[in-house]
Parts: C-alpha cells; structure tokens; sequence
C-alpha cells in the first residue's frame, strides 16, 4: 500500500492513520467532492486463496458493505462508498475525529469511567442498536475498539459486518478443531461460543461487556487464557460491579449484569429506555457534561474508521445557482430564517437547558426517588413487583411493530400504557416511553388524528420533565410535525418544523442530520402550500449540505435529491426533473438493486416523467421492465 496514492482515480490518501492484521486506514481525500474522509484498505485477495473462495469473499464484502451504506443513524458511522482496486477491498467512510473506547480507557491507564459518562456512552450505542436491530441487522462484533467517541461527546458505532469479514479475507483468524472463531473472546456471547446462530440479544451482551469495562476498568472475564475466557462467558456469574466500585448505582448494575445473563431470554428487552433513563438521571443528579475527547487527539478509530459531524465545519449560507438549474453545483440559497438562525436571542432563551440540579433540587412527581434509585422512579412503597413484567410487555410490543403487526401493538402498548401510568403515574418516563410507542402505532394504522393528541401530551410532559431543547422532546415534537403533515394541515407542520430547525441547529450545528431532518420536513411542507419556488431552495440546499456530510449515493442525499426533481415538475420544469429523476434511480439501482421498493419508486418517477415530455415509448419501456423486476422479485 506504500506505493499507492490514489484508489480508483478518486481517493488521494493523504496520512495512514491505523494498520492492523486486517489492512490499513488512511486519512484520504476525495478528489471528486474535494472532502476529508477515511479509507479502509482490507489485506490484498492474494493467490493463496482459491477462486471461488475469492469469489465468494468479494460478494460478501459487496453484500457487508452495501448493508453498512444503508444504514441511517447518527450513531452510526456512515459508508460513502465501496469497491475493489488492484485486488484491494476498500470502504470509504466519514472522516472521524475522536478516539475508540478502547484508547479513552488505555489513555485514562485503565481507570474506569464516572457513571454519568458511562451512562451518556449506553445511551447512544443502545439507541444506534435499537435502530439496526428494527431493520434486522446484528454487528456480532461489538467491543470498545468499535466504538468511537467524538471530540464533540457523540458516540458512533463503526464496522457493521466489515471487522469479521476483514479477518476472513486476511486469514487471521485462528480456529478451533471445531472450526470456531477465536478472534477477540473478551466480548462474544455465551451464544456465539457454542456455534448456535446469533441474533440482537448477541449484541445486546456484547453491549454488557463493554460497559462492564468502561464501569471497572477490565472485561468481565479478564481471564490470559482464551478458553478460560470463553468458559468464563458460558459457565461463570460475572462479579457484581458494586462489589469492585460501591459508588455506582444499583440501576447500572443491574442493566450491566441483565445484559450478561447467559441465556437470551433472560436478556432485557428495553435497553434503549432504560440506558436513556440511567443517563438523565446521572445527567441530572450530577450536572456532568459527555466524556470529553483529550485535546490534540484527532483521528478515525486504529482498526474501525468513519467520520462524523463533528469533523465538517460550519457551512456559510450557499449563493444562488450561477446556472439557474439545481444540477449546476451549490442548488439555491438557503432560505432567510436559516441566515438568522444566530439571532434569535428569544429562542435562544426558549431552548437553552436548565440548569443541572442536586437532588434536593430536582422537581416533578417522580424527581425525588430519581436519584435515590438510579434513575428508575418508583411510587412510595417501592417498585411494584409488576414492573419488570410491563417491560418485557413493552418490548413483546416493540417486536409486533417491527414484524409489521401494527394493530397487535397498539394493543400491547395501551395495556402497558395504562398499567404504567396507575403504577407509576401519568410523565414517568416508562409511561411517556409507552405513549410515544401507542401514538406510533396509531399513525401506522392511518389514525393520525390520535396520534397527534398522543404525540403532543409526550411532548408537552417531556419539555417539563427534561426541557423543550432535549433530543426527546424534539423526537416528540418532530413526530408531532409528521401527524400534522399527515392530516393535510401544512401551515401547522411548516411552524413546527420551522421551530426544530432552529433547535436542532442551535443544538448540533447546520450540518447536523437531525437539522437537515427538520429542514427536509420543512420543505416538503412548503410544497404541500402549494409553495414549490420555496420548496425547490429548500430542498435544493438540504441536497446539497447531505452530499458534503454523507455522499452522493447515501439514502437521505437520494431522497433529498427526489424532492428537488418533485419541486422541478410542479414548477413544470420536466427536462430539468428528469435530470435529477435519473440519477436517483441509477443510484438506487446500484446501491440498493433493481428491485428494492425505492428503486421501483424512482422508475416510476422517470417513467412519470418522460410521458410529461411526451416519450411515451420511453416511458413504456420502464413501465415494463418494472413490471417485470416487480413479478421477478415476487417469486
């Protein structure tokens, strides 16, 4: 790799920035957008493979890969692109700016970490898993050195199904006489030791061993010898976390060693909620900020690169189109509002977040016992016994919704609803968890207008609870916004996604996904009034600011790019639609296949095009080759 400097014509690479028995990670710049970004470099398909072993390695690595660029999540490092150079794999991936768990705890000489970093560090990788997890995809190679921690204390999860696969190729891996994987034992599940197929739960006690390090400063079976290790894993009760550090809560304790039950069933199934109630509680009981990143330290992760938001500086309002035409570079200015996003100084006030409180201090019907039982809130007396039941309910229903059995979920969460908010009362966060869920529910049946009401109590009880400027809060209020779209009232959605642009900016930066979120629904709300002249800039300039920070072929740079064709042909601009139409289904094709729903979308789109144009022939044809990849994919 010395010798190479440029992989595919595209990528320059500036700076090796880790190296390892899998490849290598550079520091790299993409000539075509003229942007930082990460290159991993996996070992050369050598001649020592068999051919159809090397086949059989690259349409895994294709298949690994173009899973990891379809992933949407900011805790999620994101994928720009993939291929093979010269029998080199190669990932192209956002440029990182931080260090993995793994250097934070060799950087600190092995101290653990304060609880409330701990806590803040569960919440976000339990929310990054809870997002995968619901569209069927497993990391199955969790550990600290796949975790990074940004200079700005956001957390992204690096190398979905590309750390396994990098070992495969390069033959690292040592195996047993039974054929099983060795690699790193500290953080595989009692399940993967035993060779029987892993699913989420194998994450999720993967999830419990780096956390287990983070609290104690070792894995929980810190054992020198790989088989004690594994037999650790199957056979051993892990040692209580307060018996090596009383300081820390009962609540993390008992998530840590939940997560590490030996049998999958016994693992919780809310952990999303409960790492988020652990690290408001922390959060509020400490005034602690997120782990901070040691100045000067500035890198993608040694053996799991990416980039992140952090690393893309503030963009400047973009000047109009020299060309007139979205497809002529920087699309259209943004609107007036984003260039005084700085000047609010009343919502500045609005959205800036309490200020930390003691305990003493701490109001609302359920703050008193927040601290006191690490942030699992319980009525006078305790607990019901009856708790630990409704979560198990509460994810049973979870489950129903990602199996697309919305009715069955409503059901489930409005009986949880209830029993929750007898027990525990009407704004415990259980209860509002419970809420959201059943409102969702709501909106996937088509009932939006009680999924509206469900939506603006949770908001309402969230912006008391935790202030308006938390990211639950704005989760609330967007979904709010998505209800109001839903039920043809426009005006209202424009406001509201109006105001949560603001906020997410105020709070992320201009760049950030949750603000081009908001900006997204912003738009599409303006050409729903009818407004497309506004619709086109906005959707224009959201574009453009998503090819900077996530690529060209990312799935949200896609479908901001189909809103800009959709604004064009409302404007009975066709030529120009179908410029921006036809790339998208290229696109579409080549990332996510020929017959992926979305792709099926965009054929439609250019089909629906053409025949504005008056080719009808044109547009016959890609009719017919839908049909024909639809009743293929049938079968």
């Amino acid at each position: 790799m010395a010798e190479t400097t440029l992989i595919q014509g595209r990528y320059e690479l500036l700076e090796q920035i880790g190296r390892g028995g899998m490849g290598e990670v550079w520091r790299a710049r993409d000539r075509a957008l003229d942007r930082r970004v990460a290159v991993k470099c996996l070992k050369p398909l050598g001649n020592h493979h068999e051919e159809p072993v090397l086949k059989g390695l690259r349409e895994r690595f294709r298949r690994e890969a173009r899973v990891a660029a379809g992933l949407q999540h900011r805790g999620i490092t994101v994928v720009h692109d993939f291929g093979e150079d010269d029998g080199i794999l190669f990932l192209v991936m956002e440029l990182l700016e931080g260090r993995n768990l793994s250097e934070v705890l060799t950087g600190r000489d092995r101290e653990p970490l304060p609880e409330p970093d701990i806590a803040d560090i569960a919440a976000q990788v339990a929310a990054a898993l809870d997002h995968t997890h619901r569209q069927g995809i497993i990391h199955r190679d969790l550990k600290p050195a796949n975790v990074m921690l940004l200079d700005d204390g956001s957390v992204k999860i690096c190398d979905f199904g590309i750390a396994r696969l990098a070992r495969d190729i390069g033959l690292a891996t040592k195996l047993t006489t039974t054929g099983m994987a060795m690699g790193t034992p500290h953080y595989m599940s009692p399940e993967q030791i035993s060779g029987t197929p892993a699913d989420r739960r194998s994450d999720l006690y993967s999830l419990g061993c780096v956390l287990y390090e983070l609290a104690s400063g070792a894995p929980p079976f810190d054992l020198g010898d790989p088989w004690a290790i594994l037999v650790g894993h199957r056979d051993t009760p892990p040692e209580p976390l307060r018996g090596r550090r009383p300081e820390l809560s009962a609540a993390l304790e008992e998530l840590v060693l939940g997560l590490l039950a030996k049998d999958p069933e016994d693992r919780p199934t809310d952990v999303a909620q409960r790492t988020r109630r652990l690290a408001f509680a922390a959060a509020r009981h400490t005034g602690a900020r997120p782990l901070p990143v040691a100045p000067g330290v500035r890198g993608a992760a040694r053996s799991a690169p990416g980039s992140g938001a952090a690393s893309v500086p503030r963009l400047p309002p973009l000047p109009p189109p020299a060309g007139g035409t979205p497809a002529a570079g920087h699309l259209a200015a943004l609107p007036p509002w984003a260039r005084d996003m700085r000047a609010g100084v009343a919502v500045r006030a609005a959205l800036r977040p309490p200020a930390p409180a003691l305990a003493e201090g701490i109001t609302g019907p359920w703050s008193a016992v927040t601290v006191a039982t690490g942030g699992r809130p319980s009525p006078p007396g305790g607990v019901p016994a009856a708790v630990g039941t409704l979560a198990e309910r509460h994810g049973a229903g979870m489950e129903l919704g990602r199996s697309g059995r919305w009715a069955e979920a409503l059901e489930a969460h409005d009986r949880v609803l209830a029993e929750r908010e007898a027990t525990l009362g009407p704004e415990h966060p259980d209860t509002l968890d419970s809420r959201h869920e059943a409102a969702a529910s709501l909106g996937r049946l088509g009932r939006w207008e009680e999924a509206l009401a469900g939506h603006r109590r949770v908001t309402e009880a969230r912006a008391r609870q935790l202030g308006p400027a938390h990211p639950a809060t704005l989760d609330s209020r967007h979904q709010s916004a998505v209800a109001l779209g839903r039920l043809g009232r426009a005006a209202e959605a424009l406001e509201v996604y109006r105001a949560l642009a603001v906020a997410r900016a105020h709070a992320g930066g201009d760049g950030h996904a949750e603000t081009l979120r908001a900006r997204h629904g912003l738009g599409v709300s303006l050409g729903r009034l009818g407004r497309w002249e506004e619709a086109l800039a906005e959707a224009g300039a959201v574009w453009t600011l998503r090819c900077r920070t996530l690529g060209d072929d990312h799935p949200d740079t896609l479908v901001s790019r189909r809103e800009v064709a959709v604004a064009l042909g409302w404007l009975g601009r066709w030529e120009e639609a179908l410029g921006e139409y036809r790339p998208v289904r290229e696109s579409r094709e080549r990332v996510l296949g020929p017959t992926h729903p979305a792709t099926l979308t965009s054929r439609n789109d250019e089909a629906h095009c053409l025949e504005q144009l008056g080719r009808h022939a044109e547009a016959a044809e890609l009719h017919r080759a839908g049909a024909e990849l639809r009743d293929g994919g049938a079968h």
